[in-house]
């Protein structure tokens, strides 16, 4: 499908861990930008030599790839990626992010594990976490990263940052589902005696104390982060896949020399991820494609760099600016491009050039409301029919210099024989001026037969016959068998003809003003319904992202009331009644955005037909 990823034959490096710091790799951002599908991003994060790479293998529908490692060294270094066609949603890239192992010895930076986590979270709509063993207060004190969140993520830039408390209130709006896998698992699944499913053991791990000391704060704190930040959580627990002697060469092994149960649990794994796992989304329920990806990593990794923290906000505007500007060059590039392979053939009458200037702004439009988000003010809606504005003035201006061009040529090509006729006195005679004019009248009729005159054909006549005025009369008054009164006589239909024909030149001018005015009318209309379907497409996905938000805070909160967390329950009830006045205030909204835009719009669309005016007689006639 057009949009989707190139073939990958392997995993390629996005972010690189350098010494000196973390650094995107130009060529794997260079691929993301080929990408203009939605992108289903799923990251796998864990301590080091716990198997992530393999579980990313199996996502990618291959059995190597992500490096695996056979010793106690990290194979994985930096954030590494994989682009594939999406195996169960059409038009859809999965795009999977195998990230660096955690806690390994050899780097002794341990905020630099802090930031890798930090990204996986930030990048991916689905977060696994790989570990090994059993879901116990050891597993999840190793997961402390989690806690760190608060301080390396903000929601709102610094001048507008709400508060702590605030801010992480709102975490799980825009963070990732939560997948634990949970590797080598030798324990039976019971609590209290019952056998229980994966999530009711996660679920179980996950349960808070009660207590107000330190210790019991500690105990709590990276379990109610999980459950605070992440919208949905799941767990898969997988035997030992094969022997241990084997493990070495579990990238080479067959299926069929696999534990059964092992790849039963595996299979269930990527059913749910390919299943379950959401578009890649940002602040306001905007999809992010594998071009804006590209720039979110970029983005991130560079405010990483510069010391400061990344904001959720900051980031969608910076990407918005990117894409919006983007989107408005391609768009008028396709306006530009093709009305420019139009003015190869001017000079073409009015409806003509009206009709294909419309058809392309549309395409514009269309162009630009597909790759754009987030324009709220319009800004770049305006820049765009600025642009075909300013153009389409240029255009008008050449066609009717064409026009001018080819017809005053045309009229002195076909009076060339009456010019012949006047300089060897074939009129100087009696009865003259009646050949005369018996002559201009079949010039004129074969000037009007051109079909390619464009539209200032009748303007052009007009101007010639009132040049030629002079030289008629002079042949009138020359012939000797006209009385005195039947020149007078003459005259005035001479006069009366130029009247005429100017009155015809007047009225194609108007006639091609009214047309032109009426298919911009049109035009704009059309423009209006598509600006609207798109904010109400936006207010959609803004309405989708608090929705899973609210139910989230509302599951979280029955849970918080039956185990007796009576204070915590009445936090979240808060937090619930600020996600619901949100949902109200975003249902209720109004178009401001229309009127930011086309009231600037409306004054661009009369000036587009501006040089209509320059026509003679034209301002008189709209005064």
């Amino acid at each position: 499908m057009s949009g989707g990823p190139p073939w990958m034959p392997a995993p390629v490096c996005l972010i690189e861990n350098a010494e000196e710091g973390l650094r995107t790799v130009e060529s794997a951002l260079d691929i993301l930008r080929g990408i203009q599908q939605p992108v289903v991003v799923v990251a796998v994060v864990g301590l080091y030599r716990t198997g992530k790479s393999y579980l990313m293998n199996r996502l990618a529908g291959q059995q190597s790839g992500f490096a695996l490692g056979s010793t106690i060294e990290s194979k994985t270094k930096g954030i590494w990626m994989w682009c594939v066609p999406h195996p169960s949603k059409p038009g859809h890239t999965l795009l999977l992010l195998d990230t660096e192992g955690l806690g390994d010895v050899d780097k002794g930076d341990s905020k630099n594990d802090a930031w890798i986590f930090c990204l996986a979270v930030l990048l991916s709509s689905t977060l696994v976490y790989n570990s090994r063993g059993t879901i116990d207060n050891e597993a999840l004190e190793k997961l402390h990263y989690v806690t760190e969140l608060t301080e390396l993520i903000r929601i709102k830039s610094a001048s507008a940052h709400d508060e702590d408390d605030e801010e992480e209130s709102k975490f799980v709006r825009f963070f990732p589902d939560f997948v634990w896998a949970v590797r080598d698992f030798t324990l039976e699944r019971k609590i209290d005696g019952r056998n229980v499913s994966e999530d009711g053991y996660l679920n179980f791990a996950l349960q808070l104390r009660k207590g107000e000391s330190t210790k019991v704060a500690t105990y709590n704190l990276p379990r109610q982060c999980i459950r605070n930040f992440f919208p949905a959580r799941k767990c898969f627990t997988f035997p030992f896949p094969t022997s241990a002697k084997n493990m070495t060469n579990l990238d080479s092994m067959a299926e069929a020399d696999l534990c059964p149960d092992f790849l039963s649990v595996a299979k269930r794994f990527c059913s749910y991820v390919f299943a379950e796992s959401r578009v890649k989304t940002v602040q306001g329920g905007h999809k992010i494609t594998g071009s804006r990806f590209s720039h979110l990593v970029k983005i991130y990794v560079d405010t990483i760099n510069s010391g400061a923290v990344p904001c959720l906000e900051n980031a969608v505007v910076a990407m918005a600016e990117i894409e919006n500007q983007s989107a408005m060059n391609e768009g008028f590039r396709l306006y530009e491009q093709g009305m420019r392979d139009l003015s190869k053939t001017f000079p073409m009458d009015v409806g003509t050039v009206s009709a294909e200037h419309q058809r392309l702004y549309a395409m514009a439009t269309q162009e630009f409301l597909k790759h754009s988000f987030k324009d709220d003010g319009g800004k770049y809606m305006r820049q765009l029919m600025e642009k075909v504005s300013q153009f389409y003035d240029q255009l008008i201006t050449l066609n009717m210099e064409a026009s001018e061009k080819l017809c005053r040529k045309l009229l002195l090509d076909l009076y060339a024989l009456i010019a012949g006729n006047i300089q060897q006195g074939s009129y100087a005679k009696a009865g003259g001026y009646e050949i005369y004019c018996c002559d201009r009248d079949a010039m004129v009729a074969k000037y009007r037969q051109h079909d390619k005159k464009g539209m200032k054909g009748e303007e052009v006549l007009e101007e010639f016959l009132q040049e030629k005025n002079a030289e008629a009369n002079s042949i009138l008054m020359a012939d000797e068998r006209l009385t005195e009164v039947e020149k007078q006589m003459a005259e005035a239909r001479e006069q009366a003809r130029v009247q005429e024909q100017k009155v015809k030149a007047e009225e194609q001018r108007s006639q091609d003003l009214q047309r032109a005015l009426e298919d911009e009318r049109r035009s704009q209309e059309e423009r209006m319904r598509r600006l609207e379907e798109k904010m109400e497409e936006e207010k959609k996905l803004q309405h989708e992202e608090l929705e899973r938000a609210l139910e989230s805070k509302l599951k979280e909160q029955r849970e918080m009331m039956e185990k007796g967390f009576k204070d915590k329950a009445e936090t979240m009830g808060q937090e619930i009644e600020q996600l619901k006045k949100e949902q109200k205030t975003n249902q209720e909204a109004k178009p401001g955005f229309l009127e930011k835009v086309f009231l600037p719009i409306a004054k661009i669309g009369s000036n587009i037909f501006s040089t209509f005016l320059q026509y003679k007689g034209m301002r008189k006639m709209f005064k």
